[in-house]
């Protein structure tokens, strides 16, 4: 008997880790330092939630089902600021909005590729895109990435297939943390529409790119509805990781198809968490802008420490956003590693095995960090932990 769609992927690995905690205590003198996921811990500001109430205790429809591709309002907004942000060109019939950006991811997978389908993904990879095609049937072709975790359009397009739907970049990338440069999705962009398929790039984290202006032009291109789909998620700029708030920006007639599967599986988005979204992107830009400046301090800090760690045998491979990715110096696999950290140094992270194929090499010596929680003190704690380790 085939198995259950679901029984052809792994166990959701933050789940996982969360679990190598059960039993285990941790000292007043020694907290657990979790650096095992990336997304906010802090609710949302107060004025945000004060909103968030006034909409519940008001607005009588935001209780209702509300339209299956997102309020028109939050919509308009969305493509505004997009035009904006990017310098081109968005209309509110391009925008989607969906329950995360996972959901997102999910939508356009499903809009654009049948079972025994190829989708071209850079490695190390965000798990839950992998978890994903595997219970849809789509072949994942491993896309290898360079010394500083850049994926290469020629090595690409020597993957692509008759049956290749699409390339996936994430930027700034989990796990990696890097920002893809713009000549480089501009490369991936073209190459993309030059075989017929689709551009999917995911910037769950664009709000924290620690660069100024547009972080690549795709959206310049008139033609870009063509090949580009583009996900964003509201849940880190604004605090809303539990009311599951995302965004898909493609082409209309792809939105239509978006539709079909969006009415299948969550009828309409979270409505109070849309009106969340929305008063954010009209008035916590300023607030935002802070948000930004924290995370951008705390990277610093992460790479002003690494030298210590470095002289231990360290390697930072990438850095940015909400994640360092790092290789350890230790002659065992991640994978053993990442549950021991737990009770040797209450430390919680994901080992490298669960951002790469089975087998691959790399996974047994590489670590994620999302720091994004930590403080500067924090970090230097964490640096210390680690400085102290020995296998």
């Amino acid at each position: 008997m085939a198995l259950a769609r679901t029984a052809t992927t792994f166990a959701p690995p933050v789940m996982e880790a969360r679990r190598w905690l059960e039993g285990v205590a941790f000292p007043a003198d020694r907290p657990l330092i979790n650096v095992s996921q990336a997304a906010p811990v802090d609710p949302p500001p107060q004025a945000l939630r004060e909103v968030m109430a006034q909409v519940a205790l008001t607005d009588d429809s935001a209780h209702l089902y509300g339209p299956v591709l997102g309020l028109p309002a939050l919509r308009e907004e969305l493509a505004r600021q997009c035009s904006s942000h990017y310098g081109g060109e968005v209309s509110a019939p391009q925008v989607a909005i969906t329950s995360g950006c996972n959901q997102a991811f999910c939508a356009a997978v499903t809009a654009i590729a049948n079972e025994g389908d190829s989708i071209l993904l850079p490695t190390p990879w965000y798990f839950n895109h992998v978890m994903w095609l595997q219970m849809q049937g789509v072949e994942i072709a491993a896309l290898d990435t360079d010394a500083e975790l850049l994926p290469d359009p020629d090595q690409a397009a020597a993957l692509i297939t008759d049956r290749t739907r699409a390339i996936v970049l994430v930027t700034p990338n989990n796990p990696g943390g890097v920002e893809y440069p713009a000549d480089l999705v501009r490369a991936f962009f073209e190459l993309a529409k030059s075989r017929g398929i689709k551009l999917i790039i995911d910037e769950t984290y664009r709000d924290f790119d620690s660069r100024s202006g547009p972080p690549h032009d795709l959206f310049q291109d008139p033609d870009w509805p063509d090949t580009l789909i583009h996900l964003y998620s509201f849940s880190k700029a604004y605090r809303l990781t539990g009311h599951r708030v995302g965004a898909l920006v493609g082409n209309p007639a792809l939105l239509a198809e978006v539709e079909k599967f969006l009415d299948t599986v969550a009828i309409c988005p979270n409505q109070i968490g849309q009106y969340a979204a929305l008063w954010g992107m009209q008035n916590l830009s300023q607030w935002l802008a802070g948000e930004r400046a924290e995370i951008l301090d705390r990277r610093a800090a992460i790479e002003e420490g690494f030298p210590a760690l470095s002289a231990k045998g360290w390697e930072l491979r990438g850095l940015g956003a909400y994640f360092a990715y790092v290789r350890h110096p230790f002659d065992i696999p991640s994978a053993e590693l990442a549950p021991r950290l737990v009770k040797d140094a209450g430390i919680l992270l994901l080992p490298g095995s669960m951002f790469r194929p089975d087998g691959a090499p790399d996974a047994d010596r590489e670590l994620r960090v999302a720091f994004a929680n930590l403080d500067r003190a924090g970090i230097g704690q964490l640096f210390t932990r680690l400085q102290g380790l020995s296998f």
